[in-house]
């Protein structure tokens, strides 16, 4: 009797301790804690710590990570620009689940389904985003503006499966190797003409300058000249009104200085020669004594 009594109080035993380990469960800080009941979702535990639910086979939990995904793609993929240009483009989608309901409804829990989803929701999603835009575009100027169209187009749909897109981005952007000697070309073509048309209109600024400047110093040199003939015909003026008071004053000095003058023009080289009458007028002042 006391055996069986004994027997009985460790099946008791076994089973509180079953009991009690099926209905105590601790939810981490990086988890999700999804109870079930039947298959049914009963309640969806966020905050961390212990937790109690009714034993096995009545409830059941499961556990989704909280923490920020990613999805990176091993291979680049193929789209197609506004220029019929093909891209080989590799990018990678960070994202975490914010709705563990809608999230076990739409993958049944399965994070490789939710992945394969969002791949297909980026690609829709890259793929119009390239056929609307050229290459220039795409890879320089609105790169970001193509980033934020993707992720508000993910990031809607996304949150009708209980998704939240964090990021997406372009790791890399190529055109393929067929295309890409003839993109490059054509580049250098539009560079140098850029190029030679700044050069032209330097070279019409240079003229510029250099007939504005070339007109500003005619004008200088003639109104300069001018200045210098009335300052010399003023001073010819004077010093002539000067010589006539003063000759005037003594007619023969004048005469004499005017004779000095002459002989110094004439007389001013050795092989110079003049034939004249030595008595003439043009000498009298050299016989006087």
């Amino acid at each position: 009797m006391n055996a069986n009594r004994l027997i009985a109080a460790g099946i008791g035993f076994v089973a509180l301790i079953y009991v009690l380990s099926s209905s105590i469960f601790v939810v981490d800080q990086r988890k999700y804690a999804v109870v079930f009941s039947f298959g049914q979702i009963v309640r969806v535990i966020e905050n961390p710590g212990i937790q109690v639910k009714l034993p096995a086979p009545f409830e059941s939990v499961r556990f989704f990570d909280r923490r920020i995904l990613t999805i990176d793609n091993p291979e680049a993929e193929r789209f197609i620009t506004a220029e019929k240009k093909n891209l080989l483009v590799d990018s990678y989608v960070k994202w975490r689940i914010v709705d563990p309901r809608k999230f076990f409804i739409s993958f049944k829990g399965d994070e490789r389904l939710a992945q394969d989803r969002l791949t297909q929701l980026v690609r829709s999603a890259l793929n119009e985003e390239f056929t609307k835009r050229t290459v220039r575009e795409l890879i320089s100027d609105q790169r970001e503006e193509v980033m934020q169209g993707i992720r508000k187009k993910v990031a809607d749909d996304a949150s009708d499966i209980g998704v939240e897109i964090v990021d997406v981005r372009l790791k890399r952007v190529d055109l393929l190797a067929e295309i890409s000697d003839s993109v490059y070309r054509r580049m250098e073509a539009e560079r140098k003409r850029v190029a030679n048309e700044l050069r032209s209109m330097g070279a019409a600024e240079s003229d510029k300058i250099r007939a504005n400047a070339e007109r500003q110093r005619d004008t200088i040199l003639a109104e300069a000249y001018r200045d210098a003939q009335k300052i010399k015909g003023a001073g010819d003026a004077k010093a002539t009104a000067l010589y006539a008071e003063a000759f005037g004053r003594d007619p023969q000095f004048a005469q004499f200085y005017q004779s000095l003058e002459a002989y110094r023009s004439s007389f001013k080289d050795k092989k110079d020669v003049m034939v004249v009458e030595p008595t003439g007028e043009f000498f009298k002042f050299l016989h006087k004594k």
